[in-house]
């Protein structure tokens, strides 16, 4: 029985930002099997789009929306003018990251040391708010270091809403800004789901949406009883059929018929749209969707083949059926 929808389905459930993860053709497989997921860009840092080149980080499937662009930076001018490049590109949402804690992005003074000044991120909050008619949206700790009281997630929170900020996805754990690799600090500080909760107790007229260690059914039926959205991060890229049961259960819509072998095959037909168009091998494609068979017999195999280098060149027609075993394959040369 589908869960009733909130006023907030716009981020009922959605995909986080993973690096080096959801880049557009990890995002076009996830939209195959899930139409209403919201989906988000890898970190793009105001740097890379105010002194790189914008169409390489930018540029996205149409098929992908709802997709948020996902920035990382401090500077408000700079958030702005990011902003509104992301507008333009026909983004939906632009979402600043106040979480990541690994050592680079400190260097840069964003990411999850952005907690520790709250008015600075309002400050970019307006800012971006100001240069775009779209969304603006935070992703943020429940504390940083050893801070583990709740009033400064509180008080965080009320700081950049004062500036317009109406939705904030909140990763229940504490960024340690010394000491732990970011891996380390997706498992070693605690999920306190608690601190996520009072938050939207105390701020009943915010749009709060849960991340970090979201792994079932039962754990989405029971946050989205208490909250507004989840977000689900590797479990949704290691596991990803798991996207196929959304939309029926969690958005109302029609039981989907579409099978792995349906979303393999389309992929394949992406993955030649890509080669055609853009002189890309199928190899960087093929990456995001190993855990399509995730559970099923064979899927140790069927990875082995998707994920074999030799079979570069091939047309990914053949890998497929190489993959399924199928007579009309003929196994790679060795090297």
């Amino acid at each position: 029985m589908p869960l009733p929808l909130s006023i907030a389905a716009g981020w009922r459930l959605s995909v986080a930002p993973m690096i080096d993860w959801t880049d557009r053709h990890c995002r076009y497989f996830h939209r195959l099997l899930s139409r209403h997921a919201r989906l988000y860009t890898e970190m793009i840092t105001t740097g890379a789009l105010l002194h790189g080149d914008v169409a390489r980080h930018l540029r996205f499937n149409a098929q992908e929306h709802p997709v948020a662009l996902q920035l990382g930076g401090s500077e408000p001018a700079d958030l702005a003018a990011c902003a509104r490049l992301g507008e333009q590109w026909g983004y939906d949402e632009i979402n600043l990251n106040c979480g990541c804690p690994s050592e680079r992005v400190q260097r840069g003074a964003f990411g999850a040391c952005l907690m520790a000044e709250p008015q600075l991120v309002a400050d970019g909050v307006k800012a971006m708010r100001d240069a775009v008619s779209i969304p603006v949206t935070v992703k943020h700790r429940i504390g940083i270091d050893r801070v583990e009281r709740y009033e400064f997630v509180r008080d965080f929170v009320g700081t950049v809403a004062e500036a317009g900020c109406t939705t904030f996805i909140v990763h229940a754990r504490n960024a340690w800004l010394q000491g732990l690799s970011p891996k380390e600090n997706r498992e070693i500080p605690p999920l306190r789901y608690e601190l996520v909760h009072r938050l939207k107790h105390d701020f009943p007229q915010l749009t709060i949406v849960i991340n970090g260690g979201l792994q079932s059914d039962e754990q989405l039926d029971r946050e989205l009883r208490l909250l507004d959205g989840a977000m689900i991060g590797r479990e949704a890229y290691h596991n990803p059929w798991w996207l196929a049961s959304w939309d029926e259960r969690y958005f109302g819509a029609e039981p989907s018929m579409l099978t792995r072998e349906d979303v393999e095959a389309q992929m394949v037909d992406y993955m030649l749209r890509v080669m055609a168009e853009e002189g890309q091998s199928w190899y960087g494609v093929a990456r995001h969707m190993l855990g399509l068979r995730h559970g099923l017999p064979g899927a140790r195999r069927w990875r082995q083949v998707w994920s074999d280098h030799r079979l570069k060149a091939r047309d990914p027609r053949e890998v497929m059926a190489l993959a399924h075993g199928r007579d009309d394959a003929r196994e790679p040369v060795a090297a």
